[in-house]
């Protein structure tokens, strides 16, 4: 651990290939947040309705009928389970690092610690897709719900201004224009910008308000469209993968699960049903929990993290998992999966069920808890930037704070714009695939780091332990990189992902090695402003 720079180490800058690697030593960070001003006002509760609320949002409201159409048909609920397992697995290694390092910054000031500075600027890139880019992709499940509501009582947007460009546009299955550009997703991401910069801690009931309809609607849809349920569209579960296999050729399930692992590594077939498809199914469904890792960006704002923390991360996951089988279970019970390839499957579904007033209370409330999802993200990654503008990774201006508002209203305003525009110019599935790959990849690097800080530095005080150590990290890092590996299968989004690295790392050596803070044996501390933070919940 020579690289380590404690808080009183003599201020003499480093240089050569080890800067690289350079870590902020774990008591560093304590110090630098020991002294900030924000308040610890967060209990376990308040930290489980956190992850609730931006966990449940355009994930279950959009993505379930495209991955039950397009992959795993009614296995769709197997998919979740398996999603549920591995977010459990990498739940409890963030668990242990937020107990461990209850500070701001997430799993960027995880990798700081443990792996060194290009590792934690390679997880801000990653931080970027995760937070910044579902944003971007939740803002499009909002529009896709407001241009249903707004169709309900006699409202209707050009059909071209509600899509990206080149997007088919279809009603009753046919094609009726391509979009252009989808302008209620660019309006939804200034308001909540707009609102950011404002500052809204006087939202804190507001936001709870907004959890408690969020949960009522998707507990409403289930016990009333249980009803409604036709259980032979359950069957088969797993329908025959499309093209199916060759003639004469007879498989057993295990057979079936090598075959998929191998389509999944070598990019072969890995697209509609059978085993495959329920993996790809479980990949696509990935986004619908990555909510629960903001939990962790709350570190610094916990009366008692080392307690608190796990409580919040674990509890709002297996809550999430339950509802999420659950409502896959009553929606593809009652429209047949191949009909839900739709930006709005819940909307469609309460339509059958000829409840009119049902089907708008579903919308509103689905508009409701998406709005505040959004919030969430965007609040999350301007506090990253925040921080790694703070340690010189980043222009300042992503850590100005406004002098009234008491919010980083700069870095705020160029988050929105660009989250903005890749709302408004790529399409749903781009933007799905991008969040996914970017998030499994940080989640990897977050069991990996786990593993390392337990053989580097055993004598660190962990408040809470990932069981099991090191089969949960170990399987944890394992299952992401194979669900990452179904995703890259993909060569326009292995493309992007390759450039967007390759671009990131140009900022990083010729911008961020240049002024990091550590390398120059700066120490931030008691720079941390009074700020108004959108998720912050009253006790």
């Amino acid at each position: 651990m020579s690289n380590n720079i404690p808080p009183t180490a003599a201020r003499q800058p480093v240089r050569g290939f080890a800067r690289l690697f350079l870590r902020k030593s774990v008591e560093q960070m304590h110090a630098e947040h020991s002294s900030g001003e924000l308040k610890r006002s967060l209990n376990s509760l308040n930290l489980i309705s956190l992850g609730i609320g931006c966990i449940i949002g355009t994930g279950i409201f959009v993505l379930t009928g495209r991955a039950a159409a397009d992959f795993a048909g009614p296995a769709i609920m197997i998919s979740f389970i398996i999603t549920g397992v591995l977010c459990t697995f990498v739940a409890l290694c963030y668990s242990e690092l937020a107990s461990m390092l209850p500070v701001s910054g997430s799993a960027y000031s995880y990798s700081y610690a443990s792996m060194g500075e290009v590792v934690a600027w390679v997880m801000g890139l990653l931080l970027v897709l995760e937070y910044g880019l579902a944003a971007s992709t939740v803002a499009v499940g909002w529009s896709s719900y407001v241009v249903s509501l707004l169709h309900d009582i006699g409202l209707h947007l050009p059909a071209e201004l509600t899509a990206a460009p080149g997007v088919e546009i279809k009603e009753d299955g046919v094609v009726v224009a391509h979009g252009v550009v989808n302008l209620p997703a660019m309006i939804a991401i200034f308001g909540v910008t707009c609102l950011l910069v404002r500052g809204v801690q006087e939202s804190a009931n507001v936001n709870n308000l907004i959890v408690v309809i969020k949960l009522s609607v998707v507990i409403a849809f289930i016990a009333v469209g249980v009803f409604f349920v036709d259980t032979a569209n359950w069957f088969p579960l797993i329908p025959d993968e499309i093209p199916p296999p060759p003639a004469g050729t007879e498989r057993g399930f295990w057979e079936d699960i090598w075959r998929a692992m191998k389509d999944v590594v070598t990019a072969e077939n890995t697209s509609r049903y059978g085993v495959g498809g329920v993996i790809a199914g479980a990949a696509t469904v990935f986004f619908a929990y990555i909510g629960f890792e903001a939990v962790s960006t709350a570190g610094a704002e916990a009366k008692n993290p080392a307690r608190d923390m796990p409580i919040g991360i674990i509890g709002s996951l297996v809550i999430c998992t339950i509802l999420y089988i659950l409502t896959s279970a009553v929606l593809v019970g009652i429209v047949p999966f191949a009909q839900l390839d739709t930006p709005a499957p819940i909307a469609m579904a309460v339509n059958q069920m000829g409840m009119p007033w049902f089907a708008m209370l579903v919308k509103i409330g689905a508009i409701a808890g998406i709005s505040s999802v959004m919030l969430v993200l965007l609040y999350g990654q301007t506090r990253i930037f925040y921080t790694m503008a703070r340690d010189g990774l980043l222009p300042s201006a992503f850590a100005r704070v406004h002098s009234r508002f008491r919010t980083p209203w700069m870095g705020t305003i160029i988050v929105g714009v660009l989250a903005a525009g890749f709302a408004g110019l790529m399409s749903l599935d781009a933007l799905v695939d991008l969040t996914n790959v970017g998030s499994l990849a940080a989640f990897s690097i977050v069991c990996l780091t786990v593993l390392y800080l337990r053989f580097a530095e055993p004598e660190l005080k962990r408040p809470f332990r990932t069981p099991l150590f090191p089969f949960v990290p170990v399987l944890g890092a394992a299952m992401c990189l194979f669900l990452l590996m179904s995703i890259m299968a993909n060569t326009a989004t292995r493309n992007f992902f390759v450039v967007y690295l390759v671009g990131g790392m140009m900022v990083y050596f010729t911008y961020g090695i240049r002024h990091s803070k550590l390398a120059h044996g700066e120490v931030v501390m008691g720079a941390e402003p009074t700020m108004d933070l959108p998720h912050k919940l009253d006790p």
